[in-house]
């Protein structure tokens, strides 16, 4: 109460209106069961389309369970397509997989059946975020100095420190400046790597070839060592020099030691301008560029260099002996990693951009690529995750980087046309055994995250919960996991529970079946739906019903409202069903609760049924039971602001009015039984509702009663002949 302390004009707000009640959603659906790939713990996230499931948890291609890894119907996959196919808008999915939510990752953030890949000295360990055989990712480095940095120019003269190739054909004695080249060895035809020191040119080393001509008819091999220096004014008309240099990125200037690749079109033999090393048959090199781009050192690796044990230094200039042997030079500094599913050619689903072989660094494969990034949205899109070994070093994750890859990508044949691929296949993935019904109730764990149904109840908004995956399992599983089900939807109480019956079931199976439950919150849906094989293996495949039925749910829920029963609609998506039942079928399927899903000419397949599996009259049709649900909810998620207020005549009030205008607004949309709000409902919030005990231990009771529709599941006509009365 305020306080009025000293005079003037004092402006207070209030309110003249009841708090009004806003209807809850009733169309929201949350999928339990096994997926390509996906997160296994925490709170599941919202998706508002398949393409969302599908980034998440991976596309429907076969999941390989069990012993041998047999191929089996991804579910969870074709039940969340049916889903947004029949209307559905907001699903939740909680993955499970058998046995190793309760293990959990190791200390690199490794799940038990993720995929991996390593080198032999444990510097670059890549891995797929989540377990599964979809993990098995083909990565593509692509170095993004991707443009050839090769260069070649014939200059008049030699300058700087450049190296050059020099070949002159009658190379007279007055050109000689030192070496110990006889001189009666003149003239001489000569290939050479020279350089300019002073006025004069000076052959590098050994790298020359020289020929005595002398003799025409006798040419003679003459050591290079023993002509070291040539005066450029006295070489004949006919001497050319060739410089071939890497030119400086645009990424960068060249350093010392920087990584390269030297792709040549065909194999050549420039041991006599290298001091001896040769390649063998080798059209790909890697190794370094010194910082002027003009001398590339080939890594002695095996691996790296199949055949080459010793570095061998080749002068980019000695490419001039062998034209058009040289195709392009790329800088090994930074790169993209396309990570690809299904092979070295399948689609690109996620690309890393901008990444290093430092070891440290926001561009770093352990900061780009962590085990457990900061944001939820990358740790659920983000296949993959990179951990490197202690103490490594920029020039040691380099080496490992090419290492792990494919040596048949990185080393075309030397007949190959095909360009070098850096590929790193992660092998080692699981989709584990049959999850169990623990699998699917699943774990509370405030600290590392929920799993399985446990996981949707911190989920607020879901009304309908499925996992048709169970329906493919054994009878005793799979009855295991709908009382799981049904615990579930008890404990959350405003959830209804869709159940699969199981595949090819005859109707006495069924039948037995669904004597097993006795519950309002559980609706049973048969026989399965026939569609189309979305993932192309085979022609068409039956699913269990419960993503269509979800879906029709929905739909119902927006197009009509939840009042009205999910039935009489079409299967979006049915080629068929399974099983044709028929009317005298049906008549025994009925009375037990089991809604059919049946095909009729010119009017398609539909859903023929709307009954939950309880035998309490009240509650045997679902859509009396997720109405009340629905008003329930509603009630309770308006009222909240009524706790701790002063239980009195205001408040039962207040109350009484509040729910009564909501109850008014869904009699006005033809949502409940009655003439007039009299005859549909009723609202008492007074004396007679509660007594002074009640009122003295804290409780207000307001009792609600409301008169639901019924479908008109029986539409009888009744004909009789008449008389025809004058």
């Amino acid at each position: 109460m305020p306080e009025y302390l000293a005079p003037g004009v004092f402006v207070e707000e209030t309110s003249f209106r009841n708090k009004s009640i806003e209807g809850v959603g009733t169309s929201v659906a949350a999928l339990v069961g096994p997926t390509r790939s996906g997160p296994l713990r925490g709170v599941p996230e919202v998706m508002t389309s398949y393409a969302e499931f599908e980034r998440i948890f991976g596309d429907a291609s076969d999941l390989e369970i069990g012993a041998g890894g047999a191929a089996v119907l991804n579910h969870t996959a074709h039940a969340a397509r049916a889903f947004f196919d029949n209307g559905g808008k907001q699903l939740f999915a909680a993955r499970v997989v058998a046995g190793i939510n309760a293990a959990g990752p190791d200390a690199d953030g490794l799940w038990p059946n993720a995929a991996l890949k390593e080198d032999a000295g444990n510097t670059v360990k890549f891995f797929s975020r989540f377990p599964g055989k979809m993990g098995e990712y083909t990565l593509e480095l692509r170095w993004r100095d991707s443009e050839n940095l090769l260069r070649s120019e014939t200059p008049k003269t030699a300058s700087g420190t450049n190296l050059y190739f020099l070949e002159a054909t009658g190379v007279a004695l007055a050109a000689k400046v030192s070496g110990a080249i006889a001189n009666a060895a003149f003239p001489v035809d000569l290939k050479a790597i020279v350089s300019l020191d002073g006025a004069n040119l000076a052959i590098q080393g050994a790298r020359a070839e020289i020929v005595s001509m002398a003799d025409p008819d006798n040419p003679a091999d003459i050591a290079a060592g023993q002509l070291t220096a040539l005066n450029p004014a006295q070489l004949p008309a006919n001497a050319r020099l060739t410089r071939v240099f890497a030119r400086q990125p645009a990424s960068g200037a060249l350093a010392a030691g920087t990584s390269a690749e030297l792709q040549l079109a065909e194999v050549v033999d420039l041991s006599a301008y290298t001091g001896g090393g040769d390649w063998g048959d080798l059209k790909v090199l890697r190794g370094t560029l010194d910082a002027a781009g003009e001398t590339f050192t080939i890594t002695g690796d095996t691996t790296l260099n199949p055949g080459v044990a010793d570095p061998i230094t080749l002068p980019l200039a000695a490419l001039a002996a062998a034209p058009g042997a040289a195709r392009a030079m790329i800088v090994l500094r930074s790169f993209d990693i396309d990570v690809r599913n299904g092979g070295p050619n399948g689609e690109v689903i996620y690309t890393y951009g901008g990444l290093s072989t430092a070891a440290e660094g926001a561009s770093s494969l352990a900061t780009a690529l962590p085990a457990s990034p900061a944001r939820r949205a990358e740790a659920l899109s983000s296949p993959i995750a990179c951990v490197l070994g202690e103490g490594a070093t920029g020039d040691a994750i380099q080496t490992a980087l090419i290492t792990v890859c494919d040596p048949a990508a990185l080393n075309p044949g030397a007949s190959s046309l095909d360009e070098p691929r850096y590929l790193i296949t992660l092998t080692g993935g699981s989709d584990g055994g049959e999850p169990t019904s623990t699998d699917y109730a699943g774990e509370t764990d405030e600290i590392k995250g929920s799993t399985g149904l446990k996981a949707l109840e911190s989920v607020e908004d879901v009304s309908i919960v499925m996992t048709p995956a169970a329906a493919a399992s054994d009878e005793d599983n799979h009855t295991a996991v709908v009382m799981e089900v049904q615990k579930h939807c008890r404990r959350m109480r405003y959830r209804i529970g869709i159940v699969d019956a199981r595949s090819s079931q005859s109707i006495g199976e069924v039948r037995q079946f669904a004597g097993q439950f006795d519950d309002s919150r559980l609706a049973l849906y048969y026989p399965w739906v026939v569609i189309p094989d979305p993932t192309g293996a085979r022609r068409q495949i039956a699913v269990p019903p419960a993503g269509f039925i979800a879906g029709v749910y929905a739909r119902t829920d927006v197009d009509r409202g939840v009042h009205k029963a999910p039935a009489n609609e079409i299967v979006m998506g049915a080629l068929r069903f399974e099983q044709q039942i028929n009317t005298f079928q049906q008549e025994l399927l009925n009375p037990n609760g089991i809604n059919c899903l049946r095909s009729f000419a010119g009017r398609g397949h539909r859903v023929w049924g709307g009954r939950t599996l309880s035998s309490d009259p009240e509650w045997k049709y679902v859509n009396v039971r997720r109405y009340f649900l629905y008003l329930e909810r509603s009630i309770e998620k308006s009222t909240q602001w009524a706790v701790f207020e002063p239980n009195g005549e205001a408040l039962w009030a207040n109350i009484r009015s509040s729910v009564e205008d909501f109850l008014f607004s869904e009699w006005r949309n033809s949502r409940l039984l009655g003439g007039t709000p009299k005859e549909a409902y009723f609202v008492r919030c007074d004396r007679s509702t509660m007594t002074q005990n009640d009122i003295d231990n804290g409780r207000m009771v307001c009792l609600v009663g409301v008169a639901a529709l019924k479908p008109a599941e029986f539409v009888i006509f009744r004909i009789g002949q008449k008389t025809a009365d004058a």
